[in-house]
């Protein structure tokens, strides 16, 4: 099966299907979409995937599919070797993962997306920064990070839902939060440091991907240094 995968490494959800071929030994063609080049929105990459979004995958030449969680599921569905618990047999396992996946986009990629956008990001793609939709996108996210300590990072096990070994959804949701790793210090520690459970989590999920979870976040942390020069 010839797998080619359309990525941004700064996008989140690009790191995370990239992070996932690279753990399981998936053999895939990575083919860079520069976001800040506006490589997304030629007419080229939309007949990829006409949402003009990465990451987007083609299989065999034919068989276009774009959004993440669908791509982690066909990866974990379609190739040989890929451990069941990145997305289990067991029906009542998939769903549960399945829940935390359509909770994901409307709550904590909400926040975090709004937040860092409006922060930091929105004058690279054109657009003012705005501290009132900041302000909001934090609250959001604060309360996104409070609801998965109560709700899924149970004390049975190291990550979601009380497994002992991570699910799409751990590599999800964990590259999603990376994402804080492009603010400062001051606004981190703000978001994270009261949250005990998920900073243990996110570490579990780096040392149950190594090396690859870095080697793929080196992108994240290059663009970080970057973007602070260009803002002295």
């Amino acid at each position: 099966m010839e797998l080619k995968v359309y990525v941004d490494r700064l996008s989140q959800p690009s790191r995370a299907i990239v992070i996932f071929c690279k753990v399981n030994k998936i053999d895939f063609e990575e083919v860079g979409i520069e976001l800040l080049k506006g490589q997304h929105l030629t007419p080229e990459f939309k007949e990829i995937n006409p949402m003009g979004k990465v990451p987007a995958i083609v299989v065999d030449g034919k068989f276009k599919l774009f959004e993440s969680h669908a791509i982690l599921i066909f990866l974990a569905s379609a190739f040989p070797g890929v451990a069941d618990h990145w997305y289990p047999a067991d029906l009542y396992r998939r769903a549960e993962i399945h829940s935390i996946l359509d909770w994901h986009h409307s709550n904590l990629r909400r926040g975090s997306v709004e937040f860092i956008q409006n922060t930091l990001l929105a004058p690279f793609f054109g657009r003012p920064l705005n501290p009132q939709a900041a302000a909001e996108g934090e609250k959001v996210l604060s309360s996104s990070l409070s609801k998965i300590e109560a709700l899924w990072l149970k004390e049975s096990g190291q990550f979601l839902l009380g497994s002992s070994q991570p699910s799409i959804a751990d590599l999800c949701l964990v590259c999603e939060i990376m994402q804080l790793e492009f603010t400062d210090e001051t606004d981190r520690n703000r978001i994270l440091g009261p949250h005990k459970k998920i900073q243990k989590w996110i570490e579990d999920t780096k040392n149950a991907t190594k090396p690859h979870f870095d080697e793929v976040h080196q992108a994240l942390f290059a663009a970080k240094v970057k973007l602070q020069m260009q803002r002295k």
